[in-house]
């Protein structure tokens, strides 16, 4: 992934996330897992709708997992984030991802997990 600048850390996990919460750790694992990419992550906007996306590592393009998220939620009209996950095997969420989420939500919670879907922290700035 690109080098961006250094993001808020984690602060430690709460001690059970929503449901709605967990359904984003279970969709960014899928979208992981089915391509084999090195992250997952998803996103749900203002209506509740998701959107799950994996990084893409291509020669002429490279996007993070969660920048890729934010950008499916935007092209179908999402205007603001209400959470979103990103599961990597990452011990700090990447400074690119952080900002997209940051867009459209000064304070939507961004969940960082484990591939095992461990929830390792929760960036809230």
């Amino acid at each position: 992934m690109p080098d961006t600048p250094a993001v808020p850390a984690a602060r430690p996990a709460p001690t059970a996330l929503s449901a709605e919460d967990g359904k984003l750790v279970v969709l960014a694992r899928g979208a992981r897992a089915r391509v084999g990419a090195v992250e997952g992550a998803a996103v749900r906007d203002q209506d509740g709708r998701t959107y799950a996306a994996a990084s893409v590592a291509l020669p002429s393009l490279t996007l993070t997992a969660l920048q890729l998220a934010v950008a499916s939620a935007v092209a179908a009209g999402a205007s603001r984030l209400e959470a979103a996950v990103v599961v990597t095997e990452a011990s700090t969420l990447d400074g690119a991802g952080h900002a997209a989420v940051r867009d459209l939500a000064a304070d939507a919670p961004i969940h960082v997990a484990a591939p095992d879907g461990t929830v390792l922290g929760t960036v809230t700035e």
